[in-house]
């Protein structure tokens, strides 16, 4: 018997990311050395002071009960300061937030909260996998909108309404909601309050719903800290934005993540955890909440180790022969796909990688169809281990650059393609 028989079960692809896995596992298992950047989970530890107040609380037995699953006041209240402080966002933390088990949970939630069986959603392409597959998995239709250097260019505000209202005006019925994220993962983009108020006015006459994955807040560089949506004013009509301390605190296995905005959006995020979950365990509440009063040099200085290794990276591919972007924001650099193997495309060319090279990135196309000409590679490395593999990918363009310029030569591609073949599926992307 399959799971394949399950209706929601078959609405889901296979995860492409698997096969780098699986080929990365084998390898780890042979003994090999494997440079990992494919997978965004943050190395660092956790901040002490925030693993001191989890220990202090976990000592206290009133705690080891049923948490509340709309989360504690006092860590409420904490991220409602924590929007002022940032944003100057004025947050009522009754009505106006909820804590959710990581950003992730809290917008697939949302989605079983408002989607019923057909409805359209609007979804960027590429984007990451729980923006469009809560939705289907609620039962919802999605209709992708080409973003994020999808076509060699960043997204400009006049494109993206363009779409934006070719698909509203093509949709039947009319779409229930928008998903937007920025700093945006995978492609790093970032955009600013002239890029949210055209659609906040579009959605607001339309009646069109908008869920604002803004999880890489406080992970920028270059002195341009990333806005929130609801600091434009109306934006609370329609919007509920996602915020996560996994990469700001480096957190991300305490799973804690908010949801913020839209009264009606909360409460009905709400109303369904209620019937799903208690809220996450008390003490790491708590520990939560001494991490947003505490203070925040930790945030500074994990932004400047991130900072220091875009910088490596971007500098030793380069010094490889391979120009990326260099990203402004979020632990991830998007990278087009060298010309020399544009042919493979990305998961190819992600597993030849791996074989060849020893470093192991997320292929594009896992984050959607509009992705397949890039790979994402994230700053989950140390400097010396991402100098490592920066040499290890230059050594591998060296070896390979006369038999496979710009794929001409078809023995030498096939020889490549073959020598990628392998892997089982199903994995977990971040």
């Amino acid at each position: 018997m399959s799971d394949s028989e399950f209706h929601r079960i078959k609405r889901l692809p296979p995860y492409v990311f698997a096969e780098v896995n699986a080929m990365k596992a084998r390898a780890r298992a042979a003994g090999e050395d494997i440079i990992d950047l494919g997978m965004g989970n943050p190395d660092q530890p956790t901040p002490q002071h925030i693993i001191d107040k989890l220990v202090e609380a976990v000592r206290d037995p009133k705690t080891h009960r049923y948490s509340n699953s709309r989360g504690i006041p006092g860590l409420r209240k904490a991220h409602a300061a924590y929007y002022k402080r940032r944003f100057n966002v004025d947050v009522d933390p009754e009505t106006e937030t909820i804590v959710t088990i990581g950003s992730k949970e809290g917008l697939a939630n949302l989605a079983q909260a408002i989607t019923s069986p057909g409805d359209i959603i609007l979804v960027p392409n590429p984007s990451y996998p729980i923006h469009p597959f809560g939705f289907i998995l609620a039962g919802a239709s999605v209709r992708h909108l080409p973003v994020g250097m999808a076509n060699g260019t960043s997204t400009d505000i006049d494109s993206f309404m363009v779409m934006l209202e070719r698909a509203v005006r093509h949709s039947v019925p009319k779409p229930l909601a928008l998903v937007l994220n920025y700093p945006s993962n995978p492609t790093a983009e970032v955009v600013g309050l002239d890029f949210y108020r055209p659609i906040v006015e579009f959605c607001r006459k339309h009646g069109i719903y908008i869920l604002s994955d803004l999880a890489y807040a406080e992970i920028f560089f270059d002195g341009n800290p990333p806005p929130s949506i609801l600091e434009i004013p109306e934006a609370r009509e329609v919007a509920v934005e996602f915020t996560s301390m996994s990469k700001t605190f480096s957190m991300a296995g305490w799973r804690i993540g908010f949801a913020t905005g839209n009264k009606k959006l909360i409460s009905s995020l709400a109303r369904i955890k209620s019937y799903l979950d208690y809220g996450a365990f008390t003490p790491i509440q708590v520990a939560a909440t001494a991490a947003l009063n505490g203070p925040q040099d930790c945030i500074d200085q994990v932004r400047a180790m991130y900072k220091q290794r875009r910088d490596v990276m971007i500098e030793g591919l380069a010094a490889a022969g391979w120009e990326v972007p260099s990203p402004a924001a979020s632990m991830f650099a998007w990278a087009p796909i060298p010309p020399q193997f544009a042919h493979l495309g990305s998961l190819e060319f992600s597993k030849l990688l791996l074989q060849e090279a020893k470093v192991a990135v997320a292929p594009g196309v896992g984050f959607g169809e509009y992705g397949d000409g890039h790979v994402r590679l994230a700053l989950v490395e140390n400097v010396h281990r991402i100098r490592q593999a920066t040499r290890c990918i230059k050594e591998f363009f060296r070896s390979n650059a006369a038999g496979v310029a710009a794929g001409k030569d078809p023995e030498a591609r096939k020889a490549l393609l073959d020598s990628a073949k392998s892997g089982p599926d199903k994995v977990q992307v971040s």
